[in-house]
């Protein structure tokens, strides 16, 4: 019986080895997180042994990812990231074309940046900031809030995050509207009252007071939202992003909300992360900023654990992982 010789780190913990040795009687599990670590700093023993387990590595899975993965993993079989972006993986035209499984865990933890883009349009709508102001100055200066019933929220990109987003906004008896990439025609879904073609973007941008960005960043998708999609959207519209920094043109959006031609953005994520210090969008008041934790749960790691126990038994089954990639979309 060959052996399924599996590679494991960061939030896949120690803790975790025999519960994934109990999946299959071929299974071998080594926690490579003292040995990643070790190397990544410059230890040449630690590059050995990462050779070595490397060689016969069937299954990686983890958030790092070794040097040169494919060269020194000839037989890896299945990559199982841990999070929910791949675009940086998939830079790597080898991998790219090779026959190397590639999943994500983007089903886990969807709903948290969808509250995220949730609570920055009620951020925007009911305006606590100002409340938080006028509290701190003692001041009572009563104003009319908004509402987010009878508007339009519009969803550029309609995977896991869309979809949660659709089904909150639909309760709030919002209008909405998702484009994707996957569609041809325009028609209906259950929490979308209309899913165009991503060629019909600009029809979104024009109708939607609320725009959430969850898109994946590719090729295609790079600075997807620039200066044209701003100006083609209202001037009292609100753009969230929860998808990938430099899906949207950072110096477009400082020009737009800058000149008005929006009303305000939040964004959980960044072209360049951390932010830098010259960003002009450290001094944007109509930006909220959120250092790219809309995804941050406590349970994270057991959620993962959970998901990749499962899609081993899967594999091992000859099912695909949950969360499969299609490498040539990106996503």
């Amino acid at each position: 019986m060959e052996p399924l010789n599996v590679l494991v780190n960061d939030q896949i913990v120690e803790d975790t080895v025999p519960r994934i040795e109990a999946v299959d009687a071929r299974i071998n599990v080594t926690h490579v997180g003292a040995a990643l670590s070790a190397e990544l700093e410059g230890d040449e023993r630690a590059r050995r042994l990462m050779d070595q387990l490397l060689a016969s590595a069937d299954v990686y899975a983890g958030m790092r990812i070794p040097p040169r993965l494919l060269q020194r993993a000839p037989h890896l079989k299945w990559l199982q990231v841990t999070q929910a972006g791949v675009d940086k993986i998939l830079l790597d035209e080898e991998f790219r074309k090779s026959r190397v499984m590639l999943s994500n865990v983007a089903d886990i933890h969807s709903f948290a940046p969808a509250e995220f883009a949730i609570q920055a349009c009620l951020t925007f709508a009911k305006d606590p900031i100002e409340c938080d102001r006028q509290k701190n100055a003692r001041e009572w200066k009563p104003f009319h809030p908004g509402v987010l019933r009878g508007k339009t929220m519009g969803l550029v990109g309609y995977g896991n995050i869309g979809r949660r987003v659709a089904r909150v906004a639909k309760a709030f008896e919002m209008w909405v509207i998702a484009a994707r990439r996957s569609v041809s025609r325009a028609s209906g879904s259950r929490w979308a009252d209309v899913v165009l073609p991503i060629g019909q973007l600009d029809r979104l941008l024009a109708d939607s007071d609320f725009v959430v960005v969850s898109t994946p960043l590719t090729a295609e998708t790079y600075h997807q939202i620039g200066d044209h999609e701003f100006e083609n959207m209202k001037r009292d519209a609100f753009l969230v992003n929860v998808g990938r920094g430099p899906v949207v043109d950072e110096r477009a959006l400082a020009r737009a909300l800058r000149e008005g031609l929006i009303a305000g953005a939040a964004l959980d994520v960044f072209e360049v992360e951390p932010l830098p210090a010259e960003s002009p969008l450290w001094d944007l008041p109509n930006l909220l900023y959120s250092p790219h934790i809309a995804g941050y749960i406590a349970a994270y790691a057991g959620m993962v654990q959970d998901l990749f126990v499962q899609n081993l038994e899967r594999y091992v089954q000859g099912k695909p992982p949950v969360g499969l990639i299609q490498k040539k979309r990106g996503y």
